[in-house]
């Protein structure tokens, strides 16, 4: 389908079934309240027509989705990964509605990448298994916010073993008694707990993260959420999850705003579609973004040169709602250029022309 009558035509598309299968798509409802418990506090969030529980620790998974199960003439997803290129491993690329196989015999983890084997983007519980054999720690972790779906204190005690975790300044401190109190009740070192401001980079080996202001909100409203601009060398993935759209700050910062004719383009996009086909009317419409705002998004980089990937790579989703979004094989056969859901297993090689 044409991307520009893709964007038009929307939830009316998928109502009709002419983008997915109406029986597999199912849209949210908000006619209740439910509170989830994070490391942090409590929140309350809207349902999604059903009961939903934390994911448990103890759950079994699905197997592995690996590359066979889904091959693709993707130019990222094949060969191997030079010492120049950027190797994300996608941990998880669901949204806080999964829990374990759905009705459909599909899993998708929460959300998380590892990047080049040596740094976490988010990572929890239900990540654990998704983890490359002899994976033994990494150097850092870098939590995006705070709710439960991105940030688990005791899973990055028990399987990560960094010796730094980054979150947002404005949350420091309670994250830091969250890491003590797991530490206590897991006996294992507390890993050292630093904050980041809007704008700040850390280096961690060859590549630098630099922390960019997102469009999102937990039930702290003192907290600023982040998304990641991960660069190394000439290779610069951003990485926008949680986040309806991409905010004007976070575009100025990463050099992607076409009114600063200074400005640097990116060379990869992974960005959040937790909203599925349009389903514009999702109360989820404040904090997080549907495919057709990822498409928008992709259009205008690559229209005004602030994207520039090389050929054959696709601009990646992720955080995708299990009430919201087809099996895999739907969004494959589906989804318009440039866009490509992620899976859970999948390894992605960004690299320069």
């Amino acid at each position: 389908m044409d991307r520009r009558k893709f964007i038009r035509t929307g939830t009316a598309a998928v109502a009709a079934g002419t983008i997915a299968a109406p029986s597999l798509l199912i849209a949210a409802t908000t006619g209740g309240s439910q509170t989830k418990p994070t490391t942090g506090g409590s929140q309350t969030m809207p349902t999604t027509g059903g009961s939903q529980t934390k994911p448990s620790t103890g759950s079994s998974q699905a197997m592995p989705t690996t590359k066979e199960a889904f091959p693709s003439g993707f130019s990222s997803e094949t060969g191997k990964a030079g010492k120049e290129d950027l190797l994300f491993r996608f941990l998880g690329t669901g949204a806080a509605d999964w829990n374990g196989l759905d009705e459909r015999g599909e899993q998708r983890r929460l959300s998380s990448v590892l990047v080049d084997g040596r740094i976490l983007l988010d990572f929890t519980q239900s990540d654990a298994d998704m983890l490359p054999k002899g994976f033994r720690k990494a150097d850092a972790v870098f939590y995006t916010h705070s709710h439960y779906d991105h940030y688990d204190p005791k899973a990055e005690l028990e399987h990560i073993h960094a010796k730094v975790v980054y979150v947002g300044e404005t949350w420091l401190e309670r994250a830091r008694e969250d890491f003590r109190k797991a530490s206590e009740q897991l006996g294992k070192p507390a890993p050292e707990v630093r904050g980041l401001s809007v704008g700040q980079s850390e280096v961690v080996g060859e590549i630098t993260v630099t922390a960019l202001p997102a469009n999102h909100a937990t039930g702290d409203d003192n907290e600023l959420t982040l998304m990641f601009l991960v660069e190394k060398g000439p290779v610069r993935v951003l990485y926008a999850t949680d986040t309806g759209g991409i905010p004007a700050r976070a575009a100025r910062i990463a050099g992607i705003d076409a009114h600063i004719p200074e400005g640097r383009p990116i060379t990869g996009l992974v960005m959040e579609a937790t909203m599925g086909i349009d389903f514009d009317e999702d109360f989820r419409i404040f904090t997080h973004s549907s495919v057709g705002t990822v498409l928008r998004t992709s259009d205008v980089l690559l229209s005004t040169g602030r994207l520039k990937a090389p050929k054959g790579q696709p601009v990646y989703l992720t955080h995708m709602a299990r009430t919201l979004h087809g099996t895999q094989a739907e969004l494959d056969a589906r989804l318009p250029s440039p866009l490509r859901a992620a899976f859970d297993g999948l390894e992605v090689i960004f690299r320069i022309d």
